[in-house]
């Protein structure tokens, strides 16, 4: 599907797909956007965009910033968190948006409508004085600004989820939290390979590099590649967290099969002395071939004090046991 409109200080004006080449000649600042994949080429002809800037489209490629003769061309992600079945099991999932900005117009390309382009689009529609004012390289700032606050979003959902993944440490050492931990780390390394080249990319545009940046509009992309700072060190922080918490899993995980290690010693170590006993009385002696052949025997009592004795070793280590606080 292809949109598009001329704005200015009057105003407002709405172009078809079948008028692209009206829009592009009219008086003002032209936006063009094209929201399936198979009218990209169409567009592209229209414009002069070359062909290599498709292709990074289609192919998804790094985010980036790149200078043509004629435009600049932005590469950047918008990244969102897709739920999956299990607990803690979620994706990161990317979807590129491809702007390119000329002297008086922008073309931005993506597979699908998109919330942060919605935004501003619908911002021009409603002419705000500030987006009608300014060129095509500022309400390029703007939709990379509103793509970079949905990171924030992102990473603030990744954070509740380390959160809720720390309790349940607590709770227990089940399977699905180091599951869920492992999810974690890998959405955090899926989401620093997007954040990280988009800094590089906001930063050239920050220096005002790029021929059709204009210089009142560098700040605005200045203040975008702070936000990306920030995110590049909060994503930092989430993956320290992250790896803190597996360990205190493993730790935990440990410390139970210890506690679990010392009550089987603990029962090993009552029975030892009681199977001792046991196996003495059961050799198989003859009172009546020798008077030291186990004459307790023969005792009425010896069964009892056998068993007695038995119960009062079993018990004193059991107390020796409680006072060492092994139970």
């Amino acid at each position: 599907m292809i949109s598009a409109f001329v704005y200015d200080d009057g105003g407002v004006t709405t172009y078809s797909a079948d008028e692209l080449d009206a829009a592009r000649d009219a008086d003002g600042t032209t936006w063009v956007r094209a929201t399936a994949e198979a009218d990209f080429d169409r567009v592209a002809d229209k414009f002069g965009i070359h062909q290599l800037s498709v292709e990074d489209i289609r192919n998804d490629a790094r985010p980036k910033t790149e200078e043509y003769l004629d435009y600049t061309f932005v590469l950047v992600r918008i990244a969102t968190l897709r739920k999956g079945d299990q607990p803690f099991e979620e994706e990161v999932l990317t979807r590129p948006v491809g702007l390119c900005f000329g002297d008086d117009w922008l073309v931005t390309f993506t597979r699908h409508e998109l919330a942060p382009i919605d935004r501003v689009w619908d911002a021009i529609e409603r002419q705000e004085q500030r987006m009608l004012r300014l060129g095509p390289d500022f309400v390029a700032s703007r939709v990379v600004d509103r793509i970079v606050d949905g990171y924030f979003d992102l990473l603030d959902e990744v954070g509740e989820e380390i959160e809720a993944i720390e309790d349940a440490v607590f709770e227990g050492t089940d399977q699905s939290v180091l599951e869920g931990l492992n999810a974690v780390r890998r959405d955090l390394l899926s989401f620093r390979k997007t954040v990280w080249p988009t800094r590089e990319a906001a930063a050239v545009l920050a220096r005002g590099d790029p021929e059709f940046v204009r210089q009142p509009t560098e700040k605005y992309y200045r203040d975008v590649y702070d936000h990306l700072v920030e995110l590049v060190d909060l994503t930092e922080t989430y993956r320290d967290l992250a790896r803190g918490t597996r360990e205190m899993y493993l730790n935990t995980l440990s410390q139970s099969t210890n506690e679990v290690m010392k009550t089987l010693t603990v029962v090993a170590t009552i029975i030892l002395p009681l199977t001792f006993v046991v196996g003495v009385y059961g050799m198989n002696f003859d009172p009546a071939a020798s008077p030291f052949n186990m004459p307790e025997l023969g005792w009425q009592y010896g069964y009892l004090a056998t068993m007695l004795g038995m119960a009062g070793v079993a018990g004193i280590l059991l107390v020796y046991f409680r006072r060492e606080g092994w139970l």
